[in-house]
């Protein structure tokens, strides 16, 4: 296929910085404009936004800080439509036409049925957004089509067979999961291959794990090499795979692009000896993480009672990691209160289930919200 990216690093923008951290619709605006003309400037390209990130704001932030100042030419831009947003055929419709107008543009390069899997398929089905999507292409609003994945690599290849149209498929890769049984980074990589379908790749650095790793775990990479930071050896890990044609970052400030674009604008693919340090800081992380939640904020927006589910886990999180033994008492305890006066409570859980539904990591959340109420409210 002749449309991949010439360089492998796309920029999510999924987790841009904020004004208020509180508010993910309050995007700092002005750093954005300077991120994106950092990344511009070192001759990346693609941008990777949809229709509820960022509170519903990310488009819109788009169209601020790249389709009015950049030609169309010279910039590519993917964005989504899930499930959980539209309920009738014409809703299809409106929102994505609406997409275009939030982003200022008169055509997407890349559209994606989002969150495909078990939970959403039957929907997806219903309103037959598969060729809903084929007709967007042929009309000349969508250059390529395609959807992103989190389910079994048995679904994965039911319906690369039902759908040969779908022309790549998105997926969660990274050394953490690539084997992991829950989101089998790899098996659905191979699937991928076998049909002949680029890949790309989003949460490389796991919502952040990735980036704060345990100590032991860093200092394998610094022993490595001092002058890499500890994200990149998980961008290149997702990156040198042959059939990834783009790695999405969701960088949050400055220095995330800064250094991003510093090891990706001439990649070097892992060496066989980086792939095994990978693999072996996987097996520490592994051992230290109690939620393995990447904070994506899906399981939020349709939350009854406003839990700040993410947030919890990673105190929670940091606190697992902590002597608690030895110490007693965290400042996590106070973080937790902080949080909790503006949102609900882990005990505020109605056990809906809706946060369970849309889970793109398959997270018992109910039992991990338990969890954390016995931990910080008792």
């Amino acid at each position: 296929m002749n449309f991949k990216p010439e360089k492998k690093l796309g920029f999510g923008l999924m987790r841009l910085p904020h004004m208020d951290p509180q508010n993910p619709a309050d995007i700092d605006i002005e750093q954005v404009k300077k991120m994106v003309d950092i990344f511009m400037q070192r001759g990346f390209t693609y941008f990777d936004t949809a229709w509820m990130y960022n509170d519903f704001a990310s488009e819109c932030a788009v169209k601020t800080c790249l389709s009015d100042r950049y030609p169309r030419e010279n910039y590519t831009l993917a964005t989504k439509l899930h499930a959980a947003f539209y309920n009738t055929m014409e809703e299809r419709d409106e929102i994505f036409f609406k997409q275009l107008e939030k982003c200022g543009v008169e055509y997407f390069d890349y559209y994606l049925i989002h969150g495909v899997g078990h939970g959403m398929l039957k929907h997806i089905d219903t309103f037959d957004v598969w060729n809903w999507l084929v007709q967007k292409k042929e009309v000349g609003l969508v250059r390529h089509i395609g959807f992103s994945f989190h389910d079994t690599p048995e679904l994965l290849e039911e319906l690369l067979t039902k759908h040969p149209e779908m022309e790549f498929v998105q997926l969660q890769i990274n050394y953490l999961d690539w084997e992991s049984e829950w989101i089998n980074s790899r098996r659905c990589y191979e699937v991928c291959e076998k049909f002949g379908k680029p890949v790309i790749v989003m949460e490389p650095v796991k919502g952040g794990t990735l980036a704060k790793i345990p100590a032991e775990a860093e200092q394998l990479f610094k022993d490595h090499d001092p002058s890499l930071s500890v994200p990149s050896y998980a961008i290149r890990f997702a990156a040198s795979l042959p059939n990834v044609m783009v790695v999405l970052s969701g960088m949050s400030n400055i220095e995330q692009v800064e250094d991003n674009t510093s090891f990706m604008q001439d990649f070097e693919p892992l060496t066989e000896e980086e792939k095994a340090l990978c693999f072996k800081a996987g097996d520490i992380i592994n051992s230290q993480i109690t939620v393995p939640c990447t904070g994506c904020h899906y399981c939020t927006d349709g939350c009854p009672k406003h839990i700040a589910i993410p947030e919890y886990f990673s105190l929670y999180n940091e606190d697992m990691r902590e002597n608690l033994a030895e110490k007693g008492w965290t400042v996590n305890f106070t973080n937790y209160q902080e949080v909790a006066a503006r949102h609900g409570k882990a005990s505020d859980c109605i056990k809906c289930g809706q946060c369970e539904s849309v889970c793109p990591q398959h997270l018992h959340i109910i039992d991990f919200l338990e969890d954390v109420s016995r931990h910080f409210e008792h």
